[in-house]
C-alpha cells in the first residue's frame, strides 16, 4: 500500500450552498464531507493549499488518508473532487471512511514495464498501443497497491496482453473478470506499422493518373 497521507481539517456547522460559497470566497479553505462506515456524514473544511499539495501525489485518489478533524484522526479515502470548470481549483471534496475489515472498490492505474525491451517494437518495427490506462480493483485497505504492473518485454506484433495477464498483488482482485472471459479486456497491443510510400513513388502515381485522365479526355 502507498504511504499514508495526513490532512488537517475542521468541522463546520454552517452548511448549505451559501455557506460553501462564502468559504470558497475566502479562498483559503475548501468545503468537504466525510461519510461511510455506518457513521453520520460530517461537514468539514480543508485548507486549499494542503489539498493542492496532496494532488501533486499521483496516488492521492487511491491511498489511505489520515484525516485529522478537530484533533481526532480517521482513515479515509478521497472519493470525489469537484474543481472549478475553468480555473481547475478544488471546490469540494468527498471523503469516505475506511473500515480495515471491509474490501474497497477503487480505480488503480496500470503501468507498463519494459516498454523499451518490447520485442514487437524493438525487433519487428511494431507500434505499442494502449487500450486501458487504469482498472477498477477490489481489496482490503491494507492491500491497496500504488499501481498495477504489466510486463510487455515479450509482446510481439499482432499480440495483446489482457487484464488476466496482470500479476495481481496478494489480496487484490479485478471484479470485472468474475463476469466471464468476454470481459477480459485487452490492455496493450503491438500492431504492425504501415510503411509509408516514398514521396517520389506517390508523385509518380499521381502523374500517371493525371496522364491517363488526359488521354481519356482526348479520346472523347
Amino acid at each position: 500500500m502507498s504511504n499514508e497521507l495526513t490532512l488537517e481539517a475542521q468541522s463546520r456547522s454552517d452548511v448549505g450552498k451559501g455557506a460553501s460559497r462564502r468559504l470558497r470566497r475566502e479562498g483559503a479553505r475548501v468545503p468537504a464531507i466525510i461519510y461511510g462506515a455506518g457513521k453520520d456524514a460530517q461537514q468539514i473544511s480543508v485548507e486549499l493549499r494542503h489539498i493542492v499539495k496532496a494532488l501533486e501525489n499521483e496516488g492521492f485518489y487511491n491511498q489511505i488518508i489520515d484525516l485529522v478533524v478537530d484533533g481526532k484522526a480517521e482513515d479515509v479515502i478521497l472519493r470525489a473532487l469537484q474543481r472549478h470548470p475553468s480555473k481547475g481549483v478544488p471546490m469540494h471534496a468527498d471523503f469516505m471512511r475506511v473500515d480495515a475489515t471491509q474490501a474497497l472498490t477503487l480505480t488503480i492505474g496500470i503501468t507498463l514495464v519494459n516498454e523499451e525491451e518490447c520485442e514487437g517494437v524493438r525487433l519487428e518495427n511494431g507500434l505499442l498501443t494502449r487500450n486501458l490506462t487504469d482498472i477498477e480493483i477490489s481489496c482490503l485497505p491494507k492491500n491497496i497497491p500504488e499501481t498495477l504492473e504489466l510486463d510487455v518485454a515479450n509482446l510481439k506484433v499482432g499480440e495483446s496482453l489482457h487484464l488476466s495477464d496482470i500479476a495481481l498483488p496478494e489480496g487484490v482482485e479485478i471484479p470485472v473478470l468474475q463476469h466471464g472471459e468476454e470481459y477480459d479486456q485487452p490492455v496493450v497491443s503491438v500492431i504492425e506499422q504501415r510503411e509509408e510510400e516514398p514521396e517520389e513513388d506517390v508523385a509518380a502515381e499521381e502523374e500517371a493518373t493525371e496522364s491517363a485522365e488526359e488521354e481519356s479526355s482526348d479520346e472523347e
